[in-house]
């Protein structure tokens, strides 16, 4: 805490991409924090940022930065993660960490503070865990809707945004755009690979060309011919939702776009459910903005909502041959709702628990 009790947060990864929008969001949000210091490699430590209209210089991380920290949000790598959360554990701060590494230890909650906001509280190893950006994007709808009615099946369809592999693959986006524009491609087998492979080469963080192309994966391989994002769509489902035999299947898809993911949504109640009730639900729930007239062309789109924080709905249905089942359109902002703003929502709640505490 600082002179005036504010808890000392620390950002570590915060010259990263979802670092960068952590400190647009920590600049605008409401101010509950004391000191604010930056942290990240040995390579970027010295690096001026600006953070609530001040320069900070970026630190090294260390085992000391941690001194006097109250709570430390971490966007970095999992194995990063890994090493230095229990060490700022150890140092006493509260970790809120953006990584995969400890999502599904049952050790660590994984909160989503519209959903699942008392989970903060059951923290025996001071972490908390923020979920998948692709999980994110839809739980806040799902909350609402489960509150109500029961969700018990989910059968899930991402389109996902190149910057959901990070800043290389915003940049791999953006060139191969840049390669095809103008050219007569797209319309014969093989010639955008081609032509991508030829300006651009073949060092990309997708299996292959994103621009003019869709790409049925995202994530790493795992059993059976799952990808590591279509599991943790399953798994961290059912931690934040606490329905531990939720039936769920995942599609994810690459798409060329750069920030903002979607999901096609098709969800299953054990109460009998209405379209309406439904959309009534979603537009009662704090972080959800509906948007759903298809007669006047309105629906969301990532072009249309990316760089906001809430969660976006239209395309509502009812499944014509499934019972109890809504259909649902989905976008949310990858870099915000999706990572840095639900890490900042998490260490807010944190905050008011220290302060009462004080």
């Amino acid at each position: 805490m600082n002179e005036q009790g504010k808890p000392t947060l620390a950002v570590v990864g915060a010259t990263g991409a979802v670092g960068s929008v952590m400190l647009g969001i920590l600049s605008t949000r409401e101010d509950v924090w004391g000191r604010i210091k930056l942290v990240a490699s040995a390579r970027s430590a010295g690096t001026v940022l600006q953070v609530r209209g001040e320069d900070v210089t970026v630190e090294e991380l260390t085992p000391e930065v941690f001194d006097g920290v109250d709570v430390a949000m971490f966007d970095v790598p999992d194995e990063i993660s890994k090493e230095w959360a229990p060490v700022a554990a150890a140092h006493g701060a509260v970790v809120v960490d953006n990584s995969g590494a400890f999502r599904m230890d049952p050790e660590v909650p994984l909160v989503v503070p519209e959903v699942n906001p008392a989970q903060v509280a059951n923290r025996p190893k001071g972490i908390i865990s923020n979920p998948n950006c692709t999980t994110l994007t839809m739980m806040d709808a799902l909350g609402a809707l489960h509150a109500g009615w029961e969700l018990t099946e989910l059968v899930v369809s991402s389109y996902q945004a190149a910057s959901g592999a990070g800043q290389p693959g915003v940049d791999r986006l953006r060139a191969e755009v840049s390669a095809v524009a103008g050219e007569d491609v797209g319309s014969r087998v093989g010639d955008v690979r081609r032509l991508i492979h030829d300006k651009v080469g073949d060092d990309s963080p997708f299996p292959a060309p994103l621009a003019l192309n869709v790409v049925p994966w995202a994530g790493s391989l795992k059993d059976d011919g799952w990808s590591s994002e279509e599991i943790k769509v399953r798994d961290e489902s059912r931690k934040i939702l606490g329905i531990p035999d939720l039936k769920v299947s995942a599609t994810c898809v690459r798409v060329p776009v750069v920030t903002t993911h979607s999901l096609v949504v098709h969800a299953t109640f054990r109460k009998e459910i209405t379209v309406d009730a439904a959309r009534q639900a979603l537009i009662e729930a704090p972080s959800v903005v509906v948007l759903d007239d298809p007669a006047s062309s309105e629906w969301p789109t990532p072009a249309d909502v990316v760089g906001l924080d809430p969660t976006f709905v239209g395309r509502m249905r009812q499944a014509l041959d499934f019972p109890n089942t809504i259909e649902l359109f989905v976008c949310g902002d990858n870099l915000r709702k999706g990572a840095a703003l639900n890490t900042a929502q998490i260490a807010e709640l944190v905050c008011a628990e220290l302060m009462s505490k004080a």
